[in-house]
């Protein structure tokens, strides 16, 4: 059986963690799948926005550890470097990505949705970094976490492996919009359309801006946005996005 799951729908790229029987959790199968599935939806001309979600009851709960035991400390390494290798896909990505959570999301579970640019919860999902409570310690899923958070937050969550509710989760900023029991495919389908309507070209080099000035110091950020604004102006689809504000019509976006 296939980790991972693909579809499209109206220029919507779907990706479906598929381990139900394994709460999701990452293995080097999934790992591997996933981040191959994400960049081939980069590169699709057809799909305008990603989503990730998870088969059966929950979203992600983490990585398999069934893995530990009798490895180098270089193997491990390898391994861990698979299991966030999302966390650098995601961000390198043009496309915008959004992670759609039901159940459980937890250790790599909530990175990956801390990871993802924008989040969509059922209301009775659950987040944590909970491998502090088995010995271990959410390093990876830590830095998006912070990212998203920030320090304080993070710590609290990383430290004492405790589970939050969506609706924590929606008033701290890790998901976008808290949707209720059994809506949750209809509402993340309609999210992602709205940015498929957007300029994919405008998103595309939007979100490369953001992800390049995030980590700029303020006057390095400003001029890096100001560069590529003054990019984004000179293309087609900005002037075809003006004149069809301008003339009251829908735009057709040209990607140049």
């Amino acid at each position: 059986m296939t980790s991972v799951l693909k579809e499209k729908k109206e220029k919507v790229g779907y990706i479906v963690l598929n381990r139900p029987e394994a709460y999701n959790t990452f293995n080097i199968p999934l790992a591997t799948e996933l981040n191959d599935a994400l960049r081939e939806m980069d590169e699709d001309p057809g799909v305008n926005v990603v989503v990730i979600a998870g088969a059966g009851k929950n979203f992600c709960t983490g990585i398999d550890v069934n893995f530990l035991g009798g490895k180098t400390q270089e193997e491990y390494l390898d391994w861990v470097r698979l299991m966030e290798e999302m966390n650098l896909t995601i961000a390198k990505m043009a496309k915008p990505v959004i992670a759609s959570v039901q159940g459980i999301a937890v250790a790599n579970g909530i990175g990956l949705v801390a990871a993802s640019d924008l989040a969509v919860a059922e209301e009775d999902a659950r987040f944590g970094a909970t491998a502090v409570n088995v010995g271990l310690f959410c390093m990876g899923p830590a830095v998006p976490l912070l990212k998203t958070l920030g320090r304080k937050k993070t710590l609290e969550l990383i430290m004492l492996g405790e589970l939050i509710d969506a609706g924590e989760a929606l008033r701290l900023g890790l998901v976008n919009q808290v949707v209720p029991k059994g809506t949750l495919e209809a509402a993340t389908h309609a999210y992602a359309l709205k940015l498929a309507e957007k300029s994919p070209l405008a998103l595309r080099m939007g979100k490369q801006s953001f992800y390049k000035m995030e980590d700029l110091p303020f006057e390095e950020a400003l001029e890096s946005t100001n560069l590529d604004f003054a990019r984004l102006s000179g293309t087609e689809d900005a002037l075809e996005g003006v004149e069809a504000f301008l003339n009251k019509r829908p735009p057709v976006w040209k990607m140049k």
